[in-house]
């Protein structure tokens, strides 16, 4: 986690130069810088670029409340990236966020002294960016695509390796003389950091006569696995264009364009800057574990789920491995119903974050999996638990333990048992692109016997593990001797290319991902994959399948994540893509404008990875529902009105409610929230449920995302009204198998607030349709099959079928789900 540092900035107006004598050349070149954040889920959107004019770079942003930002290219670049340093200063290179508050209108001023350090200004839009140039060639302007239609594309989708395609472009007014099909390899690596399209081919498309204008048709066979590029170069009398992918924005992605309908612009000097349409070309023989589209998952952070064994707590002063955090002793709780500490914030923990302690463990956790089985999970997935200093675990210290505080592996081997006798499969995490600093591994504190690579602070040639890392002798200070994960001292980052480690991941047969697998676990999921490299992918999918052939395997990637969803890396992601869209959706924003993230999935992902998607709401990396909701209650366990304003964790982001007593804001939070997961059980795809979101628990970001379960036992007050309302859901998608195997088309209407959409499974029909309106909408739609009434799956009354249409009511806030009888 980077931790957040002050950017402190002017409030004034400034202006370009305006005299061209006084003009200076781009100091940064033909790059292009971005302001990248929290607003914009860290990704270059051109509405963030800077312009540069004459004496500085330029850019109007309209912002409210804290904002945490960088400022950098497309690719990260070293020496095009600029942070804060320890002062909060702005610094080319530096690791910490820049943070102001904003409140509006502001145009953002970067300039470079050659005598000094860069200076960024902000003050009240002041600045006029360069018009863009209007296209006027009609025949240009008619021109359209639309990749999701069979008339213009097909097939659609997601398509086997060896599919031939045919691409149709047409324009109802005359003028279009050339076109052509530019199909293009994408090369994808890192986080986003690298990409890059490589020409592949160009295919003179075929005249074709469409009414008064013109259509132009060619095909291509994709054969091999790969994500793809493709875009129509089209020429009129007036010039070149590019046909390509629209504006839209994805979340979490560095690619704009959520596909569909196309558009048109001048064909740029630079290709880099075209929009390509993206096509997903996966294995022939990709398959999922057929229970993967079955699942509802109850998603636990176990040192926060319930405290079944008093006697592993990590407690200062106990000389146990669970009461120490690398050079010093853990915090602990005095109770349960705490909140989570945060350095700085005076709640009087020390300056250490990750080391305070609540106690919960796998004894807590078998506890209550009959409470799991009665929400309507079917399978847990929980966030590390083997042996790491660490309150999340991220940082392991021994793969092959069950940290002490936890338990022991022998009490793993009885949660997945137990589990199993109730129907529920366990999933595990664990992260094989770093470890901890203090494990035996690496040994920088000196708590585990000689023999680590980074004994106390020294490079050990000697060590086993010594071609596990990368280091640099020639480095005297020792936190620059190693490369921390993302710059974090305390992660150590793998050499995954180091054959002694790909032996210890995976290849042995008491690898850590055979270990598990052998002791009951139904799967993986990988922490941070696009920071391991493919080839490394490959060979673990193929490990693990060969060990256990139903086992599930589930990427942590929050993009668009069509590259690891080929075939050959894994079977499933963590959907933030999905998370993002249906939270916007529930908080009223555009219907049209968050489905779209959802409509691309549906074209860029295989079908049978689209089925077995994580779909998120609430994760322990982001704030919870019901905060991104505007419920800023951070505990949810105690009286709203007993939390005094500004406490740590309880201040809402811009527009959410500040009163804490505001009932009617809670309440108004809480049915947003019963939206968001009525459209996550009738959707394709796994849903999944963070630890306490059932029962109204809230909290912001890290750590107050993590707080523990409100158990009543312990004083908390769990919303068991709410609790009913998350098991009639569950209910709901185990009664209608359409629900979770049917097929989802384009949906049957999206405006502003209704989202309409029809499912099949065979001979069964549903139509799921959601209103994010404060008001009851009532909406008019043409049904795909034919049927004289439907019934409502929820108890309403029936809706009649006349003329092959419906007319339905989608009551505010919630949703509806009618099926053939």
């Amino acid at each position: 986690m980077l931790r957040s540092l002050a950017l402190c900035a002017a409030l004034l107006p400034f202006a370009p130069m305006s005299q061209a004598a006084d003009c200076q050349p781009a100091p940064l070149g033909d790059a292009t810088l971005y302001l990248r954040g929290n607003l914009n889920q860290w990704v270059a959107q051109d509405e963030q670029a800077f312009e540069y004019r004459c004496d500085a770079y330029y850019l109007n942003l309209s912002a409210q409340g804290a904002q945490e930002f960088k400022l950098a290219d497309e690719s990260w670049t070293a020496h095009l990236t600029f942070g804060a340093d320890a002062q909060g200063r702005l610094t080319r290179g530096a690791n910490g966020n820049l943070k102001r508050d904003f409140s509006g209108e502001h145009t953002l001023r970067l300039s470079f002294d050659a005598a000094g350090p860069p200076q960024l200004e902000v003050g009240p839009k002041s600045f006029s960016p360069t018009p863009v140039q209007p296209i006027t060639d009609r025949a240009a302007l008619a021109a359209r695509f639309d990749s999701r239609s069979s008339a213009f594309k097909s097939p659609f989708g997601a398509q086997p390796a060896g599919r031939e395609f045919t691409f149709r472009i047409g324009s109802d007014v005359p003028g279009l003389q050339r076109a052509t099909l530019v199909i293009e390899r994408r090369r994808l690596t890192g986080n986003q950091e690298q990409l890059a399209y490589e020409p592949l081919a160009r295919v003179a498309m075929t005249p074709a006569p469409r009414g008064q204008g013109g259509g132009f048709s060619a095909t291509y066979r994709f054969d091999d696995i790969g994500v793809y590029g493709y875009w129509f170069e089209l020429e009129t009398a007036s010039g070149r264009y590019a046909l390509q992918n629209n504006k839209d924005t994805v979340y979490w992605t560095r690619e704009k364009g959520s596909m569909g309908a196309a558009s048109i612009e001048r064909l740029p000097g630079d290709l880099s800057r075209v929009r390509r349409y993206r096509q997903t070309v996966y294995a022939p023989g990709f398959t999922v574990p057929d229970w993967a589209r079955d699942v509802v998952y109850y998603y636990v952070f176990p040192e926060r789920f319930r405290n079944g064994d008093k006697t592993n707590d990590p407690r200062p002063g106990g000389g146990r491995p669970q009461d120490r955090y690398q050079d010093r002793d853990v915090e602990r709780h005095a109770t349960w119903n705490e909140q989570p500490f945060k350095p700085g914030t005076g709640d009087g923990s020390d300056a250490l974050y990750n080391n305070d302690f609540f106690g919960g463990d796998l004894a807590g956790l078998i506890e209550k999996l009959g409470y799991i089985k009665n929400l309507g999970a079917n399978a847990i997935y929980l966030t590390p638990v083997f042996r790491a200093p660490s309150n999340h675990k991220y940082d392991a210290a021994d793969y092959k333990q069950i940290d002490p505080a936890f338990g022991s592996n022998e009490d793993f081997v009885r949660l997945c048992a137990e589990a199993a006798k109730l129907g529920i499969r366990v999933i595990p995490d664990t992260s094989l692109n770093h470890v901890g600093s203090d494990s035996p591994y690496f040994n920088r504190f000196g708590n585990f016997p000689a023999g680590g690579a980074f004994d106390n602070g020294k490079i050990n040639p000697a060590s086993p593990y010594a071609n596990w890392f990368k280091f640099k002798p020639d480095e005297t200070d020792p936190d620059k001797q190693y490369q921390g994960w993302v710059g974090v001292k305390d992660l150590p980052e793998i050499d995954k290319d180091s054959p002694s480690f790909r032996a210890y991941a995976y290849r042995d047969p008491d690898s850590v991902t055979h270990y598990w697998l052998d002791r009951g676990a139904a799967g993986w999921r990988m922490d941070v994959a696009p920071w391991v490299p493919d080839d490394f992918w490959r060979e673990w999918r193929q490990a693990v399948k060969a060990k256990k052939p139903d086992a599930l395997t589930v990427a942590e990637t929050w993009f668009d994540a069509s590259k690891f969803l080929l075939g050959d890396m894994f079977d499933s992601t963590m959907n933030y893509i999905f998370r993002n869209a249906v939270l916007d959706y529930a908080a009223g924003k555009s219907a049209q404008q968050t489905y779209a993230n959802l409509e691309l999935l549906r074209e860029a992902y295989p079908p049978q990875a689209l089925y077995a998607l994580m779909n998120l709401l609430s994760t322990h990396d982001q704030a919870r529902a019901l905060f991104h909701f505007g419920y800023t209650e951070p505990l949810g366990r105690r009286d709203a009105a007993s939390v005094p304003r500004g406490e740590p964790g309880s201040l809402g982001r811009p527009g959410a409610a500040q009163d804490d007593g505001d009932a009617d804001a809670l309440k108004l939070a809480k049915q947003r929230l019963r939206l968001a997961v009525f459209f996550q059980m009738t959707y394709p795809g796994s849903p999944t449920i963070y630890y306490g979101d059932e029962v109204g628990l809230g909290g912001g970001d890290d750590p107050y995302n993590r707080a523990p379960y409100p158990w009543a036992d312990e004083g908390g007050q769990p919303d068991r009204t709410l609790l009913a309302d998350f098991k009639r859901l569950t209910q709901l998608r185990h009664d209608l198998p359409v629900l979770r195997h049917g097929s989802l088309s384009a949906p049957l209407l999206v405006d502003e607030h209704v989202v309409v959409l029809a499912r099949q499974d065979g001979k069964t029909w549903a139509i799921t349709a959601t209103n994010n309106s404060t008001k009851a909408r009532t909406v008019t739609v043409r049904l795909p099959f034919a049927a004289k009434h439907l019934r409502d799956a929820l108890g309403g009354q029936a809706v009649a079928v006349r003329d092959g249409r419906i007319r339905l009511t989608v009551p505010a806030l919630f949703g509806r789900v009618l099926v053939t009888p």
